[in-house]
């Protein structure tokens, strides 16, 4: 691992911890409690709107990767500056995280967050318009998730099929035995049961870790999958 904690102050009592996103629920917990690491790969699974993707940017940008996606090779790409949050992300390194969080130049690691991969990935010399937006994606896991170093992805599934999911589960496992960590946001049940993951929920109460089967998006699938009308009943005119 590279990062056993994530953490991050303001002033307290300051006015701005009324606004965004010192408001968003996670954010506070991240402000009172910060978010330890205990696996190698640490899934964040909330509703629209929880703030796991602020979450997710703010973690990218304080290690230094660019918030509109791509390696730590890239300087900052995007016309904005960096989020309040990621401003003020710190780290605990890990023992093997040490060197990388002492040097700048020794730090590796990506950014893929579902909006910009094209871009970003094009820039990284994967031609992603030459294939499939799915294909890019896992062009890149083959191609440049291959070193120790901090990948942080937001909602990586919304290009893959069933099948190329379970392509990227295999991706994930090979990466952290290669030394890599991985912090994700996802709305995926299938990357969410990889073996040994961390599962932090994401919500109005905050943070909190749970099981793979007490997760709410695992329930609601397997209600809609075995009885798709009880759902559709409520939408459907």
């Amino acid at each position: 691992m590279i990062i056993e904690r994530a953490y991050a102050h303001i002033d307290p009592g300051s006015r701005e911890e009324e606004g965004w996103p010192w408001s968003v629920p996670c954010v506070r917990g991240l402000l009172a409690d910060g978010l330890r690491f205990t696996a190698p790969v640490t899934f964040l699974v909330g509703e629209n709107g929880s703030g796991k993707s602020t979450l997710v940017e703010g973690l990218a940008e304080g290690f230094g990767l660019d918030s509109y996606g791509g390696s730590h090779d890239w300087r900052y790409a995007s016309h904005r500056p960096k989020s309040a949050l990621g401003e003020r992300i710190r780290f605990d390194a890990a023992p093997r995280g040490r060197r990388m969080l002492g040097s700048w130049a020794a730090r590796k690691g990506f950014f893929l967050r579902a909006e910009t991969a094209l871009d970003a990935l094009d820039r990284e010399g994967f031609a992603p318009h030459a294939v499939s937006h799915g294909e890019g994606f896992l062009a890149a896991f083959r191609d440049k998730f291959l070193q120790p170093g901090l990948y942080v992805m937001d909602e990586p599934e919304a290009a893959l099929s069933f099948a190329s999911c379970l392509e990227l589960i295999g991706h994930l496992d090979a990466l952290v035995k290669n030394g890599g960590q991985v912090i994700c946001a996802t709305h995926s049940p299938l990357l969410t049961a990889l073996p040994g993951a961390d599962i932090v929920e994401v919500g109005e109460h905050g943070m909190r870790r749970v099981a793979w089967n007490e997760l709410a998006l695992v329930d609601h699938w397997r209600r809609y999958l075995a009885d798709p009308r009880s759902y559709l009943r409520h939408v459907l005119g």
